[in-house]
């Protein structure tokens, strides 16, 4: 499993998103993977990559979410197999705060490409804008995101745990996520058909006439805290940093309330 290799990446990131490794006595243990019946072809796809015996097999239950839920699960039993897994950073047990981006050299947007097929999505919004979103609990995968989609989209994303389940939700819309999909989801790749055909329809959206472009977010700096607590209004700040009063006022309160380090 060379990452250098875009079909490993992808599947490295897919593994290490919706599989799990466990171990057994001895050398027994096995690494398995189960998803939706409708996507079995990737199954197939890592079966053919791997060279040791794996198996797909097929069920149907009842879950939380469904009465029926035709599921297929790919398990592979080989210990080397597992070994060189784990090594790369796919641990055992428990995983999803734990998982970071490859400690090795790796594609990374096959990569990612692998974990959004496996935790996030790829579409259109119900209000019909393009998107693009991951649901993880990995800060490290997180902030990789958002570094590689800012230097492809330009759009800056600062991501935070929401408050109900600790997790992070990345979001990209519109242009950004055209730009992303199509970045992500190049002719020809290994991925999830489905989503394939989902990133290929995002190129078609235009914007609407009407539709003002956001100006790209700009972080704060020490030197923009200094000037925001030096100006005698919220007015005059905006105007000196060339910011909406709105977004300075906010940051005004977050530094009086200290839910961010004040300048030096």
């Amino acid at each position: 499993m060379n990452l250098r290799n875009p079909d490993y990446a992808y599947m490295y990131g897919f593994l290490q998103a919706d599989g799990h490794l466990a171990k057994g006595t001895g050398r027994k243990g096995r690494l398995s993977v189960e998803i939706n019946a409708r996507d079995i072809e990737i199954l197939r796809a890592f079966q053919r990559l791997t060279p040791y015996n794996s198996s797909i097999t097929e069920r149907t239950r009842s879950t939380n979410f469904a009465e029926t839920h035709h599921s297929a699960t790919w398990t592979l039993h080989s210990l080397a197999a597992r070994t060189r897994i784990n090594e790369l950073g796919l641990p055992y047990g428990r995983k999803s705060e734990k998982i970071a981006p490859p400690r090795v050299e790796f594609a990374g947007r096959d990569y990612l490409r692998g974990v959004i097929d496996a935790d996030g999505s790829v579409g259109y919004t119900t209000q019909g804008f393009p998107f693009v979103s991951l649901t993880t609990a990995s800060t490290a995968i997180g902030a990789y995101l958002c570094s590689y989609a800012q230097k492809v989209t330009g759009a800056e994303r600062t991501i935070k745990r929401n408050a109900r389940d600790g997790i992070y939700n990345i979001l990209y819309t519109k242009e950004a996520a055209q730009e992303l999909g199509k970045r992500l989801y190049y002719p020809g790749c290994l991925s999830l058909q489905r989503k394939q055909t989902a990133a290929e329809s995002l190129a078609t959206w235009l914007r609407p006439a009407d539709m003002k472009v956001r100006p790209p977010h700009t972080r704060w700096t020490r030197d923009d805290d200094r000037v925001l607590l030096a100006a005698p209004t919220t007015a005059q700040a905006a105007k000196d940093l060339n910011r909406s009063p709105k977004a300075c006022s906010v940051r005004r309160s977050r530094l009086k309330h200290g839910l961010v380090p004040p300048p030096d």
